[in-house]
């Protein structure tokens, strides 16, 4: 399909620079193909969904993966370079995206902060990707990034505030327990401890799985036809007693559109859910025939990005245009820290 079928209006005041509080009290947009659109809030979930239903969260944490550093050892200057890790391949090693990256070659050494944390670039790809080889490994390296970087804000977001303290609560789900991403996953910011033991007590049950959010959900699609864009691989993960749980649900909802990309990955070879570690570049454009997930909560994506191509291949393109014209005239704040949407696929109950 053409890219430009996935464009839309979109003005500047309705990016969201900071979440609701509490986070429950975003606004929650009920789509179901055929149906009327309905506004509620993050707080009428327990209500919208019935007893046996499983939410799917996913449980990754976001480390602070920005580093600003400088370039040493060559021709007597020593240029600035910003950093942003998006995969880990090893305990030394990471792929990164480099800007300025011009200003880099092979075996160059970079310096990050105070000069406590040395990577030596071992390789140079397409648009800006590299390959850090750290001074430090494992947990120490993990300390030490820990302590040079700050937590990957959206460019949409950064380019427009400077990033604060706040910022490390307020980018993290309450519930993110294995360390990896470099970017959240959004649409479980919502998420509070009350709004959980709510969904509890209703009888909607809460599942987990694990993908560490890559860099690459920030890379705009270039391409003229989706056909020719290629998404950057995320690693991760659905153990057997999760598969296990959602076989017994009544309906699985994903919790964003990491955890559904990533149910639909472990179903996709057998056509039916299965245990799956591992890498996945799912790309998910209208036309997919979805296996494992039978709604999906997800929050505003941007014009002609991959999520709202997942969205329309979910619902239907023309289903979410007309919602998302909706969500702009009445006032939704869009992408990570902003309101959310449940939505129903193209044949629902």
């Amino acid at each position: 399909m053409r890219v430009d079928a996935f464009d839309f209006e979109l003005p500047p005041e309705n990016i969201a620079l900071r979440p609701a509080v509490p986070r429950e009290s975003a606004r929650l947009l009920l789509v179901k193909p055929g149906e009327a659109l309905a506004d509620h809030t993050i707080g009428a979930l327990p209500d919208l969904l019935e007893p046996g239903d499983v939410l799917v969260f996913n449980d990754t944490k976001v480390i602070p993966a920005a580093l600003e550093g400088v370039r040493l050892g060559r021709h007597g200057t020593t240029p600035k370079i910003s950093v942003l890790l998006h995969q880990r391949l090893d305990g030394a090693r990471w792929k990164a995206f480099a800007k300025p990256a011009k200003k880099l070659e092979q075996a160059d050494l970079i310096r990050f902060g105070a000069g406590s944390l040395e990577a030596r670039l071992e390789a140079k790809g397409e648009a800006g990707e590299i390959t850090l080889h750290f001074g430090v490994s494992g947990p120490e390296l993990d300390a030490a990034i820990a302590a040079t970087g700050t937590m990957p804000l959206p460019p949409y977001i950064a380019g427009k505030r400077e990033q604060d303290e706040q910022d490390r609560s307020d980018y993290q789900t309450v519930y993110a327990s294995k360390e990896g991403a470099v970017a959240a996953p959004t649409a479980g910011l919502h998420f509070t401890p009350e709004l959980l033991q709510r969904l509890k007590d209703r009888g909607i049950g809460s599942a987990f799985v694990t993908l560490h959010v890559g860099a690459g959900t920030f890379l705009p699609v270039k391409a003229e036809d989706t056909t020719e864009h290629k998404m950057h691989s995320e690693w991760g993960e659905v153990t057997a007693a999760t598969v296990a749980q959602l076989k017994a649900a009544r309906r699985v909802i994903a919790v964003g559109t990491t955890s559904l990309r990533l149910l639909e990955s472990a179903a996709r070879e057998t056509g039916t859910l299965a245990p799956f570690s591992g890498s996945t570049d799912i790309f998910i454009t209208p036309g997919f025939r979805f296996k494992a997930v039978d709604a999906l909560m997800t929050n505003f994506h941007l014009p002609k990005s991959t999520l709202f191509m997942l969205v329309s291949a979910f619902s239907g393109l023309e289903t979410m245009q007309a919602a998302y014209a909706h969500a702009v005239k009445t006032g939704y704040r869009f992408y990570s820290y902003g309101d959310s949407s449940l939505l129903w696929p193209t044949y629902h109950d």
